[in-house]
């Protein structure tokens, strides 16, 4: 448990590093945000691309009962490494003051990232199905769209921090 804390530090002083010149446009905490949101968003969308184009070789995944679309496939896979990261990123950097206890905050984190992969799902099937374009690319304009939803989301219901007068 040691090694994690150490981690979460190492982590946290690397980011605070970087944030001088970015005090005057945004509060810390947003600042963390979206450096820890921006680590773990560059990893879903490398995950994505490596899964996509040479684990599934962009091909349908078939279940015998039901068949996955290679893009859908590859955005679970990447899900799948990313959620448990992105949640211990922003439970411990980006918002550490919430008084909320770990259980139920993680409840709350995976009700706002089932909201995330509702929006991700719909934009993917949007822009690859209807509107012809590239899946990463894609990928990339969703994950946009997804960030403004989760940034509230989690700000304001999943660590939510009391407010003093």
């Amino acid at each position: 448990m040691k090694l994690f804390y150490a981690i979460i530090r190492l982590i946290e002083k690397i980011i605070l590093w970087f944030y001088p010149p970015f005090r005057k446009f945004m509060p810390e905490q947003t600042f963390k945000y979206a450096a820890t949101g921006g680590a773990n968003t560059a990893l879903d969308i490398f995950l994505f691309f490596l899964f996509y184009n040479f684990v599934l070789n962009k091909e349908l995944v078939d279940f015998g009962f039901i068949v996955i679309s290679p893009h859908i496939a590859a955005f679970i896979m990447s899900f799948i490494i990313t959620f448990p990261i992105g949640f211990i990123l922003a439970k411990y950097i980006s918002f550490p003051g919430s008084y909320l206890r770990k259980r139920i905050q993680l409840l709350r984190y995976g009700l706002s990232v089932m909201g995330s992969l509702v929006l991700n799902y719909i934009f993917l099937k949007l822009f690859v199905e209807s509107f012809g374009w590239y899946p990463t690319p894609s990928k990339m304009v969703t994950t946009l769209i997804v960030i403004l939803f989760s940034y509230t989301v989690q700000k304001y219901f999943t660590f939510k921090i009391e407010i003093k007068d």
